[in-house]
């Protein structure tokens, strides 16, 4: 063993394909989700029997004798900054914010700083899981930086891998708030396909067939890397508002795919309003538009719903409508507060949830 490495090892309890049986027979402690396994299986951590083993689709007999390597966690480049957060809830083990639009969520190419990452490192003190690595420590999930809405972030490895499982069973709870181009018509559905890298434009992703997508696992919730590993995705919608030849529409994920609800959307020929990837300009809109100064996409994380990993309690958080939508739908003909988004919206899909349970976002007389 390696300095800095830890180990866990057992039998395995039940036959079948090597990662989903060592994430059944792994101690509670260590709480390895599949995802983190297969990962660690493709590093060459993982041992059956004494014996190296590369394939994740492998299959092992119950009882085998297994011993997994887990690596140090890497030092941590990202730099601490004194960042306003949102923060909706925070206690020893995860902190959900409500991400502000134009807030990237990790450092990357071209934003190396400024990022929630480093929002988080200062305001938890560094206090953040490891197992995202150096750019994006205690990043489970994240939402596009000009899309607006609730992030759930893990400070400790057991959240992390308790809150990845959940994305991974899609048992957390996700609604979205949509301004759209045009009305849907049906007015609800489910949208279903692969979505994957775009073959010539490297800023879009879209819908492939499925014939020509490889099976690929995910290391982070919505990460999609290419047209060779393109995700299955489905997002139920529902049309909540008809507006001036717009509308407010709620998607429910139950995957979490780069640009999901943009490019389900697109597909359908109901644009966000506000997309500079996916929307053309309409003429009706367009002046609304430019005399708001709207130039994101019109889409707001509104609800987020999970197990805590570790207290097993039902959490459930809702977030209001940011000011910039809220004054766009106001303009687009959107009824006033005494019509309550909370009465339109459908039941409940996660973990708690009952059919019609009320939630904001209140908003602002029209």
């Amino acid at each position: 063993m390696s300095m800095g490495e830890s180990i866990v090892q057992g039998a395995i309890s039940g036959g079948g394909r090597l990662d989903r049986a060592l994430a059944e027979s792994c101690p509670a402690g260590a709480a390895l989700s599949r995802e983190r396994i297969k990962a660690l299986i493709g590093e060459g951590r993982v041992t059956i029997d004494g014996r190296a083993v590369s394939q994740a689709s492998m299959k092992v007999a119950a009882g085998a004798q297994f011993i997994i390597a887990l690596p140090e966690t890497a030092r941590l480049d990202a730099v601490a900054q004194d960042i306003p957060l949102d923060v909706v809830y925070e206690d020893d083990h995860l902190i959900v914010v409500d991400k502000p639009a134009g807030l990237v969520v990790h450092p990357a190419a071209g934003n190396p700083d400024g990022t929630l990452v480093n929002a988080l490192l200062h305001h938890c003190a560094g206090q953040l899981s490891g197992i995202g690595g150096v750019a994006r420590p205690g990043i489970v999930h994240r939402i596009d930086k000009d899309t607006s809405g609730l992030l759930v972030v893990a400070k400790s490895d057991i959240a992390h891998e308790g809150l990845a499982r959940q994305f991974a069973d899609h048992s957390i709870e996700r609604a979205y708030l949509a301004l759209t181009q045009g009305i849907p018509n049906p007015p609800r559905g489910t949208l279903r396909g692969v979505i994957a890298r775009h073959p010539t434009d490297r800023k879009r992703m879209a819908l492939m067939p499925e014939t020509l997508i490889k099976p690929g696992g995910d290391t982070i919730e919505g990460d999609d890397t290419g047209p060779k590993r393109g995700k299955h995705a489905v997002t139920h919608f529902r049309l909540l508002e008809s507006l001036d030849r717009a509308a407010l529409v709620e998607c429910r994920l139950e995957t979490g795919r780069t640009h999901q609800v943009r490019v389900h959307m697109a597909s359908i020929g109901h644009a966000l309003l506000g997309d500079p990837v996916y929307a053309r300009s309409q003429k009706s809109q367009k002046p609304i538009l430019a005399e708001l100064g709207f130039a994101r996409q019109a889409l707001h994380a509104a609800v987020l719903g999970f197990t805590h990993p570790v207290s097993g309690e039902t959490l459930r958080f809702a977030s209001q409508l940011p000011a910039d939508m809220r004054e766009l739908l106001c303009r687009l003909g959107g009824s006033d507060a005494d019509q309550p988004v909370s009465s339109l919206l459908s039941g409940a899909i996660g973990p708690g949830s009952k059919e019609g349970q009320p939630w904001p976002p209140p908003r602002d007389a029209c």
